[in-house]
């Protein structure tokens, strides 16, 4: 269990660790010649009943919040240091409301220098505190007398703290280990410290650094400057890394399992403003305190009206960082006004791999964000557009159940009728505008929203949508299912007309523009009786399908009699000059009916 201390400058925190632990954890200089902690401090504990706990002691004053932050990220429960000649004061208010923000649900009240006010005033000040802490999560914590000087209270402080339930740290996910410390250890290189907030780490595990995304190695771990194998979720631990110098591990970095978070500078998040905080502007800048670091950011609502954020009130935010962090859904966060200092609120993370919202796709991007929080993991596939299966199973862990997979990536269901609705509209657009065309080619509705999709998806897409009877795929063109091609009166007569006039041709067709002298446009009809295979084109010519059927019959009813035309023989048969026999016959070769042995052609494969 991870304890932190909270509270006013010179209440007494680290005193009371130091009459706790015997470890005074002011160690620097400049710490102990002015009697206030400014950097986190770390010790180790063993409770009444053998339980070991890790204190983590955070400096009090008002312009070091961000440390204090940055070691309150990693608590599991929280000692409330208050003094008794005090009482309540701005920073005890502050901590509080900052706890509260980062989810801490456990927590101690410890009264101290209880010795230096008469027992009469000693109470004044706990009820002082109650009144402070009516609503919160330490409404019902013990309240210990303490000090640390005289050493009273501090055996029942241990017994209080012994009696803390909290919940155990998860070993499952990918290990994360924020930074609140790195240095340069003489011997052994760069170290970093924090607390392990999922998962595992062993000697010898290959690790990335994040943001930056620089691999490294994990030469040794000590948790309590002892050395382990290994160290887990709820341990405070240093690490010995390889690979890495002291600048490029600062604090606020996280060392985590590879390719396990997501790191980007757009952040979808509910928000919490407290009572107490100013109104807060649309596109106000402020700063996001992380985990161990903190970044500039711009805050924007996404739900509700235009006006500021109200004191009290829960909003979805997206905020724009100046920088990039790594987080996950879930993740905690507290902000503060830019100048003066002042901390305005904090939340939870919904979406760490949020797109950029434009005023316009708020509402939408609320309602998708509001399915989020309520656990549909369909609604972050959603909201990611098509992704990878393992992109899919780092986000979720599984592909969830009615996802759509296209191509290789993974849609939910929404998306995916999104864009069949828009292929569709398309096609049923095509079908209007070439009404005697029997289908679209396909790359024609390769366009619009549906150009994101590579082309294995689009095929997929396709072959979906068939399986559902939305569409007819025929080779490289597109219908809609049921759609058929009526002719109207005049392209009824206009297809007589052609017909009749390669009928009369025969086998001798005039060209195109012979053929359909006098008829006008009738390229897309020319297409219709192709598709129809009412004619068929050969060398740019154009025949009757029927008759050059009667032709192929006639040929093979004379390959049945005689083992091998000639080129006269063919002439003979067909009644054609050689202009109009060479591409009939090349034909034949083509479809299989004929095959060519040097000059002569025997009985084909069909």
């Amino acid at each position: 269990m991870i304890i932190g201390t909270a509270g006013h400058i010179d209440h007494g925190k680290t005193s009371l660790v130091r009459a706790l632990t015997g470890v005074d954890l002011d160690s620097l200089p400049e710490e102990q010649a002015r009697g206030i902690t400014i950097a986190l401090g770390f010790t180790r504990l063993e409770l009444p009943s053998g339980r070991p706990v890790a204190f983590v002691d955070v400096p009090g004053h008002e312009r070091l919040v961000r440390t204090m932050i940055a070691g309150a990220s990693g608590f599991d429960a929280v000692l409330l240091c208050v003094s008794a000649q005090e009482g309540v004061m701005p920073q005890t208010r502050e901590h509080l409301d900052i706890l509260g923000l980062l989810g801490v649900r456990h927590g101690v009240v410890a009264l101290t220098r209880a010795d230096l006010v008469d027992p009469e005033l000693a109470e004044l000040a706990e009820e002082d505190i109650r009144e402070l802490l009516e609503g919160t999560f330490l409404e019902d914590a013990p309240c210990v007398h303490t000090s640390a000087v005289e050493h009273t209270g501090i055996d029942a402080l241990r017994e209080a703290l012994d009696g803390l339930v909290t919940s155990p740290r998860t070993l499952a996910g990918p290990l994360r280990l924020p930074v609140d410390r790195a240095f340069t250890q003489k011997g052994f290189g760069t170290v970093v410290t924090g607390t392990i907030a999922s998962g595992q780490v062993s000697e010898g595990e290959t690790v990335e650094v994040l943001p930056e995304g620089r691999l490294v190695r994990v030469r040794g771990v000590q948790v309590h400057s002892k050395t382990l194998g290994s160290a887990q979720a709820g341990m405070r631990c240093a690490l010995n890394l390889s690979g890495a110098d002291t600048h490029e591990v600062p604090r606020g970095s996280v060392v985590a399992t590879p390719g396990s978070l997501a790191v980007g500078s757009i952040l979808d998040v509910r928000y919490r403003h407290l009572e107490s905080s100013p109104p807060l502007e649309r596109g106000a800048r402020v700063r996001l305190l992380f985990q161990t670091t903190e970044v500039m950011a711009t805050a924007d609502p996404l739900d509700g009206p235009l006006e500021p954020v109200a004191p009290g009130t829960h909003r979805l935010l997206q905020l724009r960082l100046a920088k990039p962090v790594a987080s996950l859904p879930g993740d905690v966060f507290v902000i503060r006004r830019e100048s003066p200092l002042l901390t305005l609120g904090g939340g939870t993370v919904i979406d760490p791999w949020a797109p950029r919202v434009r005023q316009r796709d708020a509402a939408a991007a609320a309602d998708l964000l509001a399915r989020m929080e309520a656990g549909e993991d369909l609604a972050r596939i959603e909201r990611a557009g098509l992704i990878s299966r393992e992109e899919v199973e780092k986000r979720l862990g599984a592909v969830p159940e009615g996802a759509v997979e296209l191509g290789g990536s993974i849609g939910a269901p929404g998306q995916v009728q999104r864009m069949e609705q828009e292929l569709l509209d398309s096609l049923t657009a095509w079908h209007q505008e070439h009404p005697l065309a029997m289908g679209a080619p396909k790359r024609s509705l390769h366009r619009g929203g549906l150009s994101g999709l590579d082309s294995r998806a689009f095929e997929d897409l396709l072959l979906f949508m068939e399986s559902k009877q939305l569409v007819v795929v025929e080779g490289p063109r597109l219908k809609l299912a049921g759609h058929s091609v009526e002719l109207s009166d005049a392209d009824q007569s206009m297809a007589s007309v052609i017909l009749e006039r390669l009928a009369k041709a025969g086998l001798s067709p005039p060209a195109n523009a012979e053929l359909l002298e006098g008829l006008g446009p009738a390229q897309e009809l020319l297409a219709l009786l192709l598709e129809r295979h009412e004619i068929v084109r050969i060398e740019g010519r154009l025949y009757r399908a029927d008759l050059l059927l009667e032709l192929e019959t006639r040929v093979c009813e004379a390959l049945e009699t005689q083992s091998e035309l000639t080129t006269g023989d063919f002439k003979e048969l067909s009644g054609l000059s050689r202009r109009h026999a060479i591409p009939l016959l090349e034909w034949l070769d083509s479809k299989g009916v004929t095959a060519r042995v040097g000059d002569i052609r025997v009985r084909g494969n069909t």
